[in-house]
């Protein structure tokens, strides 16, 4: 089942990215990364390929791949965050030539993680193989922002949440604009921002007021941009004084 959608509509070519970036055929074979390509390469020669993004992320070598064929493909990459662009999903992000957020959008970076069973040999492997994935993240995220090397690991370790203004402070994105209408939500624990499903219970350093929160009502439901504006400052807020683990 893919996790990407090409449309082209009214004349425009548009790359959707909602939900988790994953596929169980991507792991030992060409055939999705193939996939992908083949529907990107149907576009034709065109010039400027939109791509919007809601994910909390997903499967690391499938998102640098999508990163890798959207910085190679001739056409200007306008990236537009649809609500949240975290982990994988912000390297992503990183392949547009412009990156707008509206106002009430979020993105997140972190290190990148994994679950592993085996004996001492193979987990000094996997944390070898988590070095070496963190140091292609630390170049698609400095490719887009040139920022000093030691500060991005500092917020890469941190788990950093990043409000639309900081991102673009940060570099990594280009421009803000007005807020656009999201409908946003919580229960068990779970975020739910346009329709998709995001567990904060995985994030270390998840806004706590929303873990505490997780058993009230929707928040948002079907908000206004203004609803869904006071919500996400909210989330975002919590940046400047939270603890970090």
């Amino acid at each position: 089942m893919k996790f990407w959608s090409f449309k082209n509509e009214n004349g425009r070519p548009k790359l959707y990215l909602y939900g988790v970036i994953e596929s169980t055929e991507w792991w030992g074979d060409e055939v999705t990364p193939n996939r992908f390509k083949s529907d990107l390469d149907s576009l034709g020669d065109i010039s400027e390929l939109d791509v919007y993004i809601n994910s909390d992320g997903g499967d690391v070598f499938a998102g640098q791949a999508i990163h890798s064929m959207l910085k190679r493909h001739k056409a200007k990459v306008n990236v537009y965050v649809d609500g949240l662009a975290a982990s994988i999903a912000s390297v992503i992000a990183m392949a547009g030539d412009k990156v707008v957020m509206p106002r009430n959008s979020m993105l997140m970076i972190h290190n990148p993680w994994t679950i592993k069973a085996g004996n001492a040999a193979d987990f000094r492997k996997a944390a070898d193989d988590l070095d070496s994935i963190r140091e292609s993240l630390i170049a698609a995220y400095q490719d887009k922002s040139n920022m000093d090397r030691d500060e991005l690991i500092s917020l890469l370790d941190a788990e950093t949440w990043l409000t639309a203004e900081e991102a673009v402070s940060y570099g990594f994105a280009d421009e803000v604009e007005q807020s656009k209408e999201v409908a946003a939500s919580l229960k068990g624990g779970k975020l739910e921002v346009n329709g998709q499903v995001i567990d904060l219970s995985k994030f270390k350093n998840a806004p706590k007021f929303i873990v505490a929160a997780s058993n009230e009502r929707p928040i948002a439901p079907k908000a206004s941009a203004t609803t869904a504006l006071s919500f996400y400052e909210r989330v975002l807020n919590h940046n400047k004084n939270r603890e970090v683990n």
